[in-house]
């Protein structure tokens, strides 16, 4: 930038007002403080003053929508961990820099991996409901029966940064860990926990699993028919990565014979929206809006981070977080 002239940026969503405060100090934003979802449209239209667009993972930045940006946008700094939203091959076509935001959410989103682990295996959702609607009668030793996990083995597939945080959570309840990563942790991540070579391998020995990798191509529909049929019969399948790592026919109908004896979910495919409506039927899933992030601290921290990589590239050095 000219020396004395600011960046514009374009604010996609209402921030954390903290990091809107920082944006006004050292740039010139263009914010949403009804927070409106832009479609494609007013996205590109919005953005012909930018120099940088600060998204969240609910704006699509497609081929053709990166395409149509005007070129003096040369960075898309995200306000997310997940960058499946932006296709960086046409980002980079295009000489824009993409950034996210790693390790600042992996706590909260650990968080909210014990949560949905203990609200389907106890049968959270379920009890509540009861209780709302004042359908709680009396008790029984049959009343509400549902998993212990104390003890159990914890299966992990995507041994990153909230994988690692969610496995040692999950030691807490004497959990045994086991976990498929595409390489092996060194010895001091691992941390006693057992590497598995395969996804199929770990899945056999997963009384709950708990998905952690990002959406790629490889690993679309992951959890599958087939793959399901390797677990334990009575597995708990907790998803806080991305919707498209299920097959949500697959895993309804594991739900729905008990060969899954419950599930909990804070993304979806097709969300916020549509989501497949058979989950919203099934008393054994323990559902959330995709709210792993969703506390002030980590919020912050989101912002800051972005923020950190706008700083970082126009003072004309590498950002921390660059992923195209």
């Amino acid at each position: 930038m000219p020396a004395g002239e600011r960046a514009v940026v374009l604010v996609t969503r209402k921030l954390p007002d903290a990091v809107e405060a920082r944006l006004e100090r050292d740039y010139e934003p263009i914010l949403n403080p009804s927070d409106k979802l832009y479609a494609s449209e007013e996205l590109i239209a919005l953005s012909g003053k930018a120099d940088a667009i600060l998204p969240c993972h609910t704006e699509h930045f497609s081929a053709d929508v990166i395409g149509r940006l005007p070129d003096k946008v040369k960075i898309i700094a995200n306000f997310s961990v997940g960058y499946d939203h932006v296709d960086v091959a046409a980002a980079k076509v295009k000489g824009i820099t993409v950034t996210n935001t790693p390790d600042v959410l992996s706590d909260a989103t650990a968080e909210i991996a014990m949560l949905l682990m203990l609200g389907a295996a106890r049968r959270a959702s379920e009890g509540e409901r009861l209780v709302r609607a004042q359908q709680w009668k009396d008790w029984s030793p049959a009343f509400m029966v549902g998993t212990q996990v104390t003890g159990k083995r914890f299966g992990v597939i995507g041994m990153g940064r909230v994988g690692r945080v969610a496995a040692k959570r999950a030691r807490g309840f004497d959990m045994e860990i086991h976990y498929f990563n595409r390489s092996r942790l060194d010895p001091e991540p691992e941390a006693g926990a057992t590497f598995h070579s395969t996804v199929d391998d770990l899945l056999k020995v997963s009384d709950v699993l708990s998905i952690h990798c990002p959406a790629t191509l490889e690993t679309k529909g992951l959890l599958n028919e087939q793959r399901i049929a390797n677990l334990p019969d009575g597995a708990i399948v907790v998803n806080t990565g991305r919707g498209g790592t299920i097959d949500d026919a697959a895993l309804i109908a594991a739900l729905k014979s008990g060969k899954v004896a419950a599930a909990g979910l804070d993304v979806f495919n097709g969300e916020p929206l549509d989501i497949h409506p058979e989950y919203r039927e099934l008393d054994n899933v323990f559902l959330l809006p995709h709210i792993g992030s969703a506390t002030k601290e980590t919020r912050d921290a989101m912002g800051f981070r972005a923020l950190d990589n706008l700083d970082a590239f126009f003072a004309g050095n590498e950002p921390r977080d660059r992923v195209a």
